[in-house]
């Protein structure tokens, strides 16, 4: 294990001192690698929402920074594939998509050294199932409700711990089940209630701008 944030020392200079640090740290670490994305490189101003909720857990508290870091890169990679990257500008698409595939295992790079393995297969399962998700036939609004509630729902797994009632969920998704939005967001949310992490799942899902269907 790498509990003393190794990881964060062998990239960068040291991990993050605030989760809320997580984008303007992974800016600067990928600006200071001389790659063929740091050229394209902006400056970090939106809010690390999801790793900050990543982070937030028992499962987070002994490097809660790191937890930050590494699901804010999987993040940057999740968008540079299918959505509007917040921290690489400029980018040709054949770019985008390789600086996506460096970001996803520079995340799972930082959990792996934690030696935390149950976060790695969630982390995994997320870049699978995102991928499915995009690459299905679904249209855009539920292709939007399925992506935000998989990530809020990936976020209390990494923070607390996967339940039985998130991997059903998964399965949901993974066989194309028009419940799957709500049955990801039904269990993110008992998660979290158990945690005392309610009101930071909802806050994030505003600053994602989730629309997956919340049941009461």
């Amino acid at each position: 294990m790498a509990g003393d944030g190794r990881a964060g020392r062998e990239r960068g200079g040291g991990p993050p001192a605030d989760p809320k640090l997580a984008l303007i740290q992974l800016a600067e670490q990928l600006r200071g690698e001389n790659s063929v994305v740091s050229a394209h490189v902006a400056q970090a101003t939106a809010e690390p929402a999801l790793g900050v909720l990543g982070a937030a857990g028992p499962r987070g508290a002994r490097a809660p920074a790191e937890y930050a870091l590494l699901v804010e890169s999987v993040r940057e990679g999740y968008l540079l594939h299918y959505g509007e990257p917040r921290i690489v500008a400029g980018a040709d698409r054949d770019l985008n998509l390789l600086a996506g595939d460096y970001l996803y295992a520079l995340g799972l790079e930082r959990l792996a050294a934690l030696g935390d393995l149950e976060a790695v297969r969630e982390l995994s399962d997320l870049i699978s199932l995102v991928a499915q998700v995009h690459a299905g036939d679904r249209d855009p609004a539920r292709c939007e409700r399925e992506a935000g509630a998989l990530w809020l729902a990936s976020a209390i797994a990494i923070a607390a711990g996967a339940t039985e009632a998130h991997e059903t969920a998964k399965a949901a998704l993974r066989s194309g089940s028009p419940d799957a939005d709500r049955l990801l967001w039904q269990a993110a949310r008992a998660r979290a209630s158990a945690n005392g992490l309610d009101g930071p799942l909802l806050r994030t899902a505003d600053a994602i701008d989730c629309t997956a269907e919340r049941p009461s």
